[in-house]
């Protein structure tokens, strides 16, 4: 059975002591909560205090994004794969839709940073999904099987095994709007089965498959019981320890 997984990318927000307060505020909320993995992303700033005072706890860290680099070099301003592991993180999000629409992340450099991450064992979360224009033009299927195919392009069935992917139609995400559970259950089919046909049935039965895109304490039960749906991607409700509580703590209830 595939284990849940609730991931909170805080984006461009909290300074250090906010950082802090969150997580401190967090930890007594979920400490009982052993239903699903539970992965908070801060800024790269906030991440090794934040690592630190996490250790021990049954919360996990990602970092936001990495180098698609491994190892060491000459690359002013890129943050490596190791040197996330070092400090203490878990996961790393790569390919988060706003670092395609704004900084120019592709499939294929998506790519390299898919296998640097794997070859510091940490765990990616691999960023997929529509835009708008996309989805009114009849795209959805294309766009994404593009995006699951090259981003994954010439990996081993053990590698992909141990991705997680994040579908996240961009034209919810932090808009309010969110895919409709049919909606997204569609396309988390659509992404198991193209796993199945290029990486064989059993890793895509291993792959855990997230929902990403206004999720909310009020959408997530419906979501969670859609066929497919195996955890979310929380954004701004991860900001306040309360609200991502609360959807850390539906998931698996009724599973």
């Amino acid at each position: 059975m595939r284990r849940p997984v609730v991931a909170g990318n805080w984006k461009m927000h909290k300074l250090l002591a906010e950082a802090v307060r969150l997580v401190l505020d967090l930890k007594p909320r979920v400490v009982n909560s052993h239903h699903c993995e539970i992965v908070v992303a801060p800024p790269f700033t906030a991440l090794k205090t934040i690592c630190d005072r996490l250790n021990g706890s049954n919360i996990k860290v990602a970092a936001q994004d990495c180098s698609d680099q491994p190892g060491e070099g000459a690359f002013t301003g890129e943050v490596s794969a190791e040197m996330l592991k070092d400090i203490g993180c878990s996961y790393v999000i790569v390919a988060h839709s706003e670092r395609r629409q704004f900084y120019g992340e592709t499939n294929a450099s998506a790519n390299k940073k898919l296998r640097a991450a794997l070859g510091a064992s940490l765990i990616p979360i691999y960023c997929v999904g529509e835009d708008l224009a996309q989805r009114d033009a009849g795209l959805v299927e294309q766009i994404v099987e593009q995006q699951v195919l090259e981003g994954l392009s010439g990996l081993t069935s053990e590698q992909v095994s141990h991705i997680v992917i994040a579908y996240e139609p961009v034209w919810a995400i932090g808009t309010g709007r969110t895919a409709t559970p049919e909606i997204a259950s569609s396309v988390h089919g659509l992404i198991r089965s193209r796993l199945a046909k290029c990486w064989g049935r059993e890793v895509a039965e291993q792959v855990r498959v997230l929902y990403g895109g206004s999720v909310k304490p009020e959408n997530i039960q419906a979501l969670m019981a859609a066929r497919d749906i195996d955890g979310a991607l929380v954004g701004g409700a991860s900001l306040e320890a309360e609200s991502f509580a609360r959807i850390v703590n539906y998931i698996g209830y009724d599973r």
